[in-house]
């Protein structure tokens, strides 16, 4: 606990030799610097006060938690670098038009960091994407692990693996990809999608019977998050303008030159996408092999031609 308070002592403790040297030698500088040490000194007390005594009271889930302290900090950050040139500038405009060149030259160098930056604090107050989120940006999906003042860390989904699960790699991206990049984010506001499985049946088969008896195995599985997406949905159309959308499991049929094509849609949760449809393709299988009416079709190809033999005789 000690420790919690020895950063605070140090710059309220020099802030205030900087004040009395400040009435001994009455120079400006020991003046700003006490403004500047008593600026991060209250920074940093407001700090610990919201995130570690009033956040872990009010705020009881760990992820959101955290989200909110890094918001905290991107805006304690801000706030600081506003006060900060305020004390040491006393006329940021001439400034500026005196060192004009420099000031575009430093610009340019530090366009990319000032965007970071700006981004940052876009994700904190906007909430475009926080700590647990799965999002997809400029091809990469990802779940968000840490969003920084400059950037975002989020732990790899598919990359080279051939389903939405982890391959392990991190992924480090520029806040500033909130302010000219597309953004999806899979679970804002909502924990399911909408998958889809397709299973081609011979045109001999009985369609009817198999699309039946693919709904009730769909409907037992994903009952319980059927329910929850319903009330998702309503929640959904309370915030936006979201008409009436469907979540009940349904069945599309679609004829092709090789098959009857069953699509089976439903809704399942955002990260458990892949142990669900393992779950219905295995009891789906299960149920084709049963079935005596019905059966899986494969891709064939009809050849025709006409072979002829010449018998040459000498």
């Amino acid at each position: 606990m000690l420790r919690n308070y020895i950063i605070p002592i140090i710059l309220f403790s020099g802030s205030a030799i900087f004040w009395f040297l400040n009435d001994f030698l009455e120079d400006p500088i020991y003046f700003r610097i006490f403004l500047s040490l008593l600026l991060m000194g209250t920074i940093f007390c407001g700090y610990k006060i919201i995130t570690e005594i009033i956040a872990k009271k009010v705020i009881k889930d760990r992820k959101t938690q955290f989200t909110f302290n890094k918001g905290i900090l991107i805006i304690s950050a801000a706030i600081f670098l506003v006060l900060i040139i305020q004390i040491w500038v006393e006329n940021t405009e001439s400034l500026v038009i005196s060192y004009g060149i420099l000031a575009a030259g430093i610009a340019i160098a530090l366009q990319d960091l000032f965007r970071n930056f700006v981004g940052g604090i876009i994700i904190a107050l906007t909430s475009i994407y926080k700590i647990g989120d799965r999002i997809e940006v400029e091809g990469s999906i990802g779940d968000i692990m840490d969003i920084g003042i400059l950037n975002t860390t989020m732990m790899e989904i598919k990359g080279w693996i051939d389903a939405e699960q982890p391959t392990g790699r991190l992924i480090i991206l520029p806040n500033s990809i909130v302010i000219s990049g597309r953004i999806f984010n899979y679970t804002k506001d909502h924990e399911f999608i909408w998958d889809e499985i397709r299973i081609p049946l011979t045109y001999e088969s009985d369609w009817k019977a198999a699309i039946n008896n693919f709904l009730e195995i769909v409907k037992a599985e994903t009952g319980e998050i059927t329910l929850q997406a319903e009330i998702e949905v309503e929640r959904l159309g309370e915030k936006y303008y979201l008409p009436k959308k469907v979540t009940e499991p349904a069945v599309y049929v679609k004829l092709t030159d090789n098959w009857v094509e069953l699509g089976i849609r439903y809704v399942t949760n955002t990260k458990t996408r892949r142990i669900l449809s393992d779950i219905l393709n295995r009891k789906i299988l299960e149920d084709v092999a049963a079935a005596k009416t019905y059966s899986i079709a494969s891709e064939s190809m009809e050849i025709q031609g006409r072979h002829t033999v010449e018998l040459l005789r000498s």
